[in-house]
């Protein structure tokens, strides 16, 4: 499914769930659910939730910057010739990358940034800095796409909680978030691999990612969820 689809589906269905359980609906479950509907396709630097944190302007600042960065190692006489030219042309290169590649290193040095210098938001600053760590470094539907993807990221969020004393609210909004999205992959063509690397795949093949019959299918699941939460919030 596409990005905009994962967030109002798992975010509604999460919501919904949650009020017909009986759990309080927060600002910061809210929260949560849609990050954790969007969080496991962060190993993608295309997709919803990496585009609209790392947008295009600020990889064009990135080329620039590291340009610049080269000119002046050239320059500077930081190293002796050649190795100025060396020391130039590696870091110039790095400009050139493809946009998939130059997401992965932002996504890389602000994981370090955070790590370094963000106590301040201690514990969410550790949490964020792993996520895009590991996310940097994995394949597309790789370990994010498996349930020790959601389980780890209930166990942070379960730890969070207990500081929040929230009742629960925070980690059950993620965890069952993060698992509608693996849910609507696993009946794509392509599906998830649950328990790597045990070789089992889940692939209901009910869709398809880019047609017209996949579009419709996204746009039923919907209608659906528009039907539930009108039904939980509206009507009861």
């Amino acid at each position: 499914m596409m990005g905009k689809s994962h967030l109002l589906i798992s975010t509604g269905v999460t919501l919904s769930v949650m009020s017909l359980l009986g759990y309080e609906n927060t600002i910061p479950a809210l929260a949560v659910a849609a990050l954790s509907s969007l969080l496991p396709d962060i190993d993608e630097p295309n997709s919803l939730l990496v585009r609209k944190a790392i947008p295009e302007f600020l990889l064009r600042g990135l080329q620039i910057a590291l340009i610049g960065a080269a000119i002046y190692l050239y320059f500077a006489g930081i190293a002796p010739y050649p190795w100025n030219i060396v020391l130039a042309l590696l870091v110039g290169s790095v400009s050139f990358l493809p946009g998939r590649r130059l997401r992965h290193l932002v996504m890389l040095l602000i994981a370090l940034w955070l790590f370094a210098f963000a106590d301040a938001y201690d514990p969410w600053n550790y949490i964020a800095a792993c996520a895009l760590a590991i996310a940097a470094v994995v394949p597309h539907r790789g370990l994010t796409h498996t349930l020790y993807g959601v389980a780890g990221w209930s166990g942070l969020l379960y730890y969070v909680s207990l500081s929040m004393n929230d009742g629960g609210s925070l980690w059950i909004a993620g965890g069952m978030s993060y698992a509608l999205h693996l849910l609507a992959d696993s009946l794509t063509q392509r599906g998830i691999t649950p328990l790597p690397p045990l070789p089992f795949k889940l692939r209901l093949k009910l869709m398809s990612t880019g047609t017209k019959q996949g579009s419709a299918f996204e746009n039923i699941c919907i209608l659906l969820t528009l039907a539930l939460v009108i039904y939980v919030f509206v009507l009861i």
